[in-house]
């Protein structure tokens, strides 16, 4: 009979749920306690820096490694692409700038001129395009400027050229052009490029496809701005009472998932 009744108080003492069962049981999934959360803040858009955008005639704009924004109209109008970004730094930006041509003469309108090309880029941070930055030609032609016989020659596309840890030290440095050499149209002046230049590599009129690279190591405007590049790995801070979560300032959503 001893044994019997030793058995049923083992059962029930496991069966009883201890103060920290009874805590993981209302904790809402996806907040176990591993040891990640930081007390990270999630970004709002006051985080984020403007990007200004204007190639002639489009391009692909990656930032740490990332495809960031594509030029939305590849030929004409020329627009500006105007883009909010979370910058992390040391930043690396690599471009492809095309500049509209006949993948075989290398030709505009109907292979009946030789186009140009052009990119520029400002940051809010005060990042701006310049001498200082990579380039290479990957598609160039007609070649010699030849439009009677018109011939285009490429090379590979450099494996993961985007990337932040790719070598451009081979490269050489862009070439900055003049804007009356570029002839920008209407919506350039309509965005802020106040101290960015023109750039491209050595040829703005026969290299038709070219890679842009720069590492911005701190923000120029020298102000401080949290890295929220591992956000995906750690818990956010739970929103306030009264904050601007959930309308009322309630916090996350049922089910402990921060707002999106």
């Amino acid at each position: 009979m001893r044994g019997y009744l030793l058995t049923a108080i083992c059962v029930a003492t496991l069966l009883t749920p201890t103060p920290d069962l009874l805590q993981a049981q209302r904790r809402p999934p996806g907040r176990e306690p591993s040891g990640q959360s930081t007390g990270l803040r999630r970004p709002t858009m006051g985080d984020t820096i403007k990007a200004n955008v204007y190639a002639d005639n489009s391009f692909k704009l990656y930032i740490n490694g990332e495809l960031i924004a594509v030029d939305s109209i590849q030929f004409m109008p020329h627009n500006v692409v105007s883009v909010d970004i979370l910058p992390a730094y040391p930043m690396t930006i690599a471009v492809m700038a095309v500049d509209n041509a006949d993948p075989k003469t290398g030709m505009e309108y109907a292979n009946s001129n030789i186009g140009d090309g052009g990119f520029i880029l400002k940051l809010g941070d005060g990042t701006v395009s310049n001498e200082q930055w990579k380039a290479k030609k990957v598609s160039w032609g007609p070649i010699g400027g030849d439009t009677k016989n018109p011939r285009v020659e490429s090379i590979p596309m450099p494996k993961d050229w985007f990337a932040v840890d790719y070598d451009d030290s081979s490269w050489g440095n862009a070439k900055v052009y003049s804007e009356e050499t570029i002839a920008p149209k209407g919506p350039f002046f309509e965005h802020d490029f106040a101290g960015a230049k023109f750039i491209w590599s050595d040829d703005v009129l026969l290299d038709n496809v070219v890679l842009l690279r720069h590492v911005v190591e701190a923000p120029p405007d020298g102000k401080d701005r949290i890295d929220f590049t591992n956000l995906n790995n750690v818990v956010p801070a739970r929103p306030q009472r009264g904050g601007r979560g959930r309308p009322g300032g309630r916090g996350p959503r049922p089910g402990g998932s921060p707002n999106n």
